[in-house]
């Protein structure tokens, strides 16, 4: 039954009103190409670490992979694992402070602009740009989805209005107040989303009777699995799949490691290393962000398999049957079923706060990427001295192809969705990046043929051989008449463990193979 009392019209009008006044704070603090940019580079570190945690936490982790616990069971917290050690401590503690140092000290306001500064190369920049512009949509429309499919369960509104009030919302304030109005909302946001997550978890297990009792019901279940299902590898919801079954491959090598090593290479976050005054913020931010990731997606992950008790004790079914085999609905539908008509209120602004965070980051990387990236430094060859109108029809146009894939984008696809951009991003940024802030001898001639090698042989694996992108695109049936390739294993193996370890090869020998970069350069870059 869905929610709908004056209530709700009144928090969803206040929360609406709180965030569009720190937009409107963040319009008026942004005087320059740093601030709209780079947030003028003096965020307070409580602020960084909200703003990290809720622009990585989205709906897609929440619906998404909440979601996919529901379906698939327990095993997916060893995300959350990857998700506090790689995606906090590595990323702020070792790869933060040097990005930070070295942002300023070449005067990047973008992530791929940091890359190419670094190695001195426009075409880095524009093609970063390129690669962030084509293909974060598909990770936004994912996000769209999440908050859509909530409001569609929770308020009745028809999901394709809820798209755009969703859209129309975010494109707001993050078109007129750049990073310091996103930052400063996701702060507020990220607040929310830890109050929300913490309720829900709390409540979930006073429902089930208790955190021993609601875990045993749950591995009890196991014989509940649906044939098909337990064919494929899944053998319980407390229990990791089978070894080397297809279950097991897509929970490790596409959400475990597609996402937990993807997040180092997030231009969304990485940019975010760069708007703190010293390196001594970065590792205060981690104190906070921790704990807020634990909470975000540990209770996401928990809640969601143990949405399987629940309704086989309500409706005598496990929760892939509830919602017809849509993993996307199986959070919206535990939440709306479960949990009283006042949290739910308060639920979906959780969830707005969680897809508002990230879409807003989003739309401003993706932005940034067209406008400054490639438009003005690689297709003007910087000729252009204020980027700042062309980055907000940029903006803009993201914004409406994002809404346009959240139409047309299949069931069950959030967490898929944002696994292939993470796993993207791994393959084509992170050797690049960790070799320009940590090995000096990486120059210009290896970033290259990394980039270009991680992007062209993800995508390759992405068309013609990991099946389920193979099978949905076409491309390998309709030119060889096979759906993939190659067959077996292979075809359940994320394309990040075959790409990215070409693009570290790449990177190291064509590095050695070829001159150094200038000495003076190197030594700007990391003093």
């Amino acid at each position: 039954m869905a929610v709908s009392t004056p209530i709700l019209g009144m928090a969803v009008l206040i929360y609406l009103m709180v965030v569009f006044y720190l937009g409107w704070v963040g319009y008026k603090k942004t005087k320059d190409m740093d601030d709209y940019m780079l947030a003028g580079r003096k965020v307070n570190p409580f602020v960084l670490a909200f703003s990290y945690g809720a622009t990585f936490i989205s709906t897609a982790a929440i619906i998404g992979f909440g979601g996919y616990a529901g379906a698939f069971g327990m095993g997916v917290l060893w995300l959350v694992f990857m998700n506090i050690f790689v995606g906090i401590f590595i990323a702020f503690v070792i790869f933060g402070s040097r990005t930070r140092r070295m942002g300023s000290n070449l005067k990047a306001v973008t992530f791929p602009e940091l890359l190419g500064r670094r190695f001195q190369s426009r075409f880095i920049q524009g093609f970063s740009g390129a690669l962030i512009t084509v293909f974060m949509p598909l990770y936004a429309g994912g996000v769209l989805i999440g908050g859509a499919r909530f409001m569609e369960t929770a308020l009745g509104v028809e999901y394709n209005i809820a798209v755009l009030i969703l859209a129309v919302i975010v494109a707001a304030y993050v078109i007129t107040g750049g990073l310091i109005a996103i930052m400063y909302t996701d702060a507020l946001q990220g607040a929310l989303m830890f109050i929300g997550m913490s309720i829900l978890l709390v409540i979930t297990y006073v429902k089930l009777g208790g955190v021993v009792e609601a875990h045993q019901a749950l591995t009890n279940m196991a014989h509940l699995v649906p044939e098909n299902l337990a064919a494929a590898g899944h053998t319980g919801w407390t229990s990791m799949p089978a070894f080397g079954s297809p279950t097991w491959w897509t929970l490790v090598s596409t959400i475990i490691l597609g996402v937990g090593i993807g997040v180092l290479a997030q231009p969304q976050l990485a940019v975010r290393f760069m708007t703190v005054k010293n390196s001594r913020s970065l590792k205060r931010a981690v104190l906070s962000g921790g704990p807020f990731i634990f909470m975000m997606a540990g209770v996401a992950y928990i809640v969601g398999a143990l949405s399987n008790v629940y309704f086989l004790d309500t409706k005598g079914m496990i929760s892939f049957d509830v919602v017809g085999g849509n993993i996307d609905k199986i959070m919206p539908e535990y939440i709306n079923s479960a949990m009283p008509d006042y949290f739910v209120v308060f639920f979906l602004l959780t969830l707005l706060a969680a897809a508002m965070s990230t879409l807003s980051s989003q739309f401003h990387t993706m932005g940034t990427a067209f406008g400054h990236d490639l438009y003005r430094e690689y297709i003007m060859k910087g000729k252009i001295a204020k980027t700042i109108s062309i980055t907000k029809a940029a903006i803009a146009a993201t914004i409406l192809v994002s809404v346009a894939l959240a139409y047309i984008l299949p069931p069950g696809i959030i967490a898929r969705a944002t696994a292939i951009f993470f796993g993207l991003c791994a393959a084509a940024f992170l050797p690049m990046y960790a070799g320009a802030i940590f090995w000096k001898r990486m120059n210009k001639e290896g970033a290259i043929a990394s980039l270009l090698v991680g992007t062209f042989s993800s995508l390759f694996w992405l068309t013609f051989v990991h099946a389920k992108e193979a099978n949905a695109l076409g491309i390998s049936k309709a030119l060889f008449g096979v759906d993939t390739i190659l067959t077996g294993t292979w075809t359940v193996v994320d394309p990040i463990l075959v790409a990215t370890p070409l693009s570290i090869i790449v990177a190291v020998l064509v590095s050695l193979m070829t001159k150094p970069a200038p000495k003076e350069h190197i030594e700007m870059c990391f003093k």
